[in-house]
């Protein structure tokens, strides 16, 4: 069984396995057990699934829903593709690196890395910048 799943991930933005492959090294590399889908989708979606399910009014670039707690061995990550754009161009980094960094976010999240409080903030930005050096391969199309 994949236990990373990536839907709707547009062939324009990189190498698909390559990425596929790094995000599965990221999730062995933090203990996760669950099987991970990623879903890619637009700035509208992923405001809809933030007013539904979590009552917020605002875009955003990644929600995570870990569905431990139902008893069930999967996460699901919402992450749009236009605040991933956005963000890469207001970081000066590539669209794939704001990608990997996001989709690590993600599971760090999962993990239970916490970004409530400031000093939590810079610790999930330490753990991402480490995954990052770690996993993320920069071959974009």
């Amino acid at each position: 069984m994949n236990e990373i799943i990536l839907s709707d991930f547009d062939q324009n933005w990189g190498d698909e396995v390559e990425f596929q492959e790094s995000l599965v090294k990221t999730r062995l590399h933090l203990g996760l057990s669950q099987a991970v889908n990623f879903i890619f989708c637009n700035d509208a979606f992923l405001l809809e699934v933030n007013q539904k399910y979590l009552n917020h009014d605002y875009y955003t670039d990644i929600i995570t829903f870990d569905y431990a707690a139902d008893g069930l061995d999967e996460a699901d990550l919402f992450i749009s593709h236009e605040r991933i754009s956005e963000n890469a161009v207001s970081y000066g980094v590539s669209f794939m690196t704001e990608l990997f960094r996001v989709c690590a976010h993600g599971m760090l999240h999962l993990s239970g890395q916490n970004d409530k409080t400031e000093e939590e903030q810079e610790n999930m930005r330490v753990k991402e910048a480490e995954l990052i050096s770690l996993f993320h391969v920069e071959h974009e199309k």
